[in-house]
């Protein structure tokens, strides 16, 4: 059976590091055993706000590799502020009433002269590029993965131009990101989204999400096939960790402002005070990129001296870390507009065989992914006692050496199992 091919158009690719790398980095891996050759265009020269060399060694030998040159505005932003710079482009946006005006002027430049996004100066050059080469090459099928959502721009043009099988893939949503609200839009800039969201959503073959609220979401907006595949675990060559000594709460991934969850601090801060023994015990782990505002926060809840701060690590540390913790956080911001987010770190947090503590809004979609493998406990934000309750019963098992979780039904979340539902699409 002759082999088909697939152009996948992203930008995150390794070196990258972050969560947005891992989805079709993954796909990649598997898809040549569904009798598929990945063909991967990337851009060239990049400017990726996190990067982790190892990822490159998870790069599959059977995927073909092509490069185009990219320019970001971030490029020369970043000789105004370079950390200012990274840190936005890495959805790391300030607490509105600490934003500093330049803070406040590249969000406005952002939003409302970068639509959809920065990276939308590589549209025209990767038409141009892409077009010549699925000629050339009698490729009938294309995905682009956003954001960032000027990457579906590209599919778009090609759709129009060629009339190639084009899958528009959604990491994220568009306009109902946490985000999108704190780009200072003017209305024009915000009709501008909406319409190429709409283009983009009503043009495409089919569209593929990684949350049912995402699908429902986009329902509305077009009557195109949605297809919900979600973000999943692999197989890690890890050894065995010894657990932390501690009774250790760790949060592993970007802790970004809007994910402040002041009723964990405050449940903590009175356990400790309340317990002696718990307070011997207690330790916060925090690993990844983390906001000042978080920062503050546990600082005010005078928890400072509890917390461990280890920075960003690459992923194969990041999955040591996951086993050895005692307990894994998951926090999500506090708005219906983030029901739709299933962090990607969720399904690596599944396998850890570490229970899951996870705050977020009612109605989340990971809650019900929570629930129904029997890996952790999902709480509102209003929901105080019996956080703090699940806290302490957490705390006795692990003095007693017993705090472990049984998980059920992991196997549709693996990787190798979300890309044959991808082949399934495609062919």
């Amino acid at each position: 059976m002759k082999q088909k091919k697939l152009l996948i158009i992203t930008y995150y690719w390794p070196p990258a590091g972050g969560p947005g790398v891992q989805r079709w980095l993954k796909f990649v891996k598997y898809l040549p055993d569904f009798n598929i050759q990945p063909i991967v265009y990337i851009p060239e020269n990049p400017t990726y706000p996190i990067v982790d060399e190892d990822l490159i060694n998870e790069v599959s030998d059977k995927a073909i590799i092509l490069k185009n040159k990219i320019f970001e505005p971030y490029q020369l932003a970043g000789f105004l502020s370079k950390n200012k710079t990274k840190k936005i482009s890495s959805g790391i946006i300030p607490n509105k009433k600490k934003q500093s005006f330049l803070e406040k002027a590249m969000l406005w430049i952002r939003g409302n002269l970068f639509i959809p996004d920065a990276r939308k100066f590589w549209v025209n050059p990767s038409v141009k590029f892409l077009s010549k080469y699925i000629q050339e090459n009698n490729i009938d099928s294309i995905v682009t993965s956003g954001p960032p959502h000027s990457l579906h721009l590209i599919g778009l043009k090609l759709k129009q131009d060629l009339n190639v099988k084009w899958f528009a893939d959604f990491r994220d949503p568009w306009t109902t990101i946490g985000y999108h609200k704190q780009l200072k839009l003017s209305s024009y800039a915000d009709k501008k989204h909406k319409q190429l969201e709409s283009e983009v959503l009503n043009s495409a073959d089919t569209i593929i999400v990684t949350s049912k609220t995402t699908k429902t979401e986009f329902q509305a907006l077009t009557t195109k096939p949605i297809v919900v595949i979600t973000n999943g675990y692999d197989v890690e060559k890890v050894d065995k960790q010894t657990l932390d000594s501690k009774f250790s709460l760790a949060h592993i991934g970007s802790f970004l402002s809007d994910r402040n969850p002041k009723v964990l601090w405050e449940v903590v801060q009175e356990l400790i005070t309340e317990n002696t023994l718990f307070a011997k015990h207690f330790q916060l782990k925090l690993i990844g990129k983390i906001s000042q505002e978080i920062l503050d926060s546990i600082a005010q809840y005078n928890l400072t001296n509890y917390c461990t701060n280890l920075g960003y690590v690459s992923h194969s540390e990041a999955i040591q870390q996951q086993r050895k913790s005692q307990v894994l956080l998951l926090i999500e911001i506090d708005s219906p507009e983030t029901k739709s987010i299933i962090p990607g770190k969720l399904f690596e947090y599944m396998v850890s065989e570490r229970p899951i503590i996870a705050i977020g809004p009612k109605d989340s979609d990971f809650a019900e992914i929570i629930t129904s493998t029997n890996t952790g406990v999902f709480f509102t934000y209003n929901e105080k006692e019996r956080l703090k309750n699940t806290i302490v019963s957490y705390f006795e098992l692990y003095l007693e050496k017993k705090l472990q979780v049984h998980p059920v039904g992991l196997q549709q979340y693996s990787r190798k199992s979300l890309t044959e539902q991808l082949s399934k699409l495609i062919t």
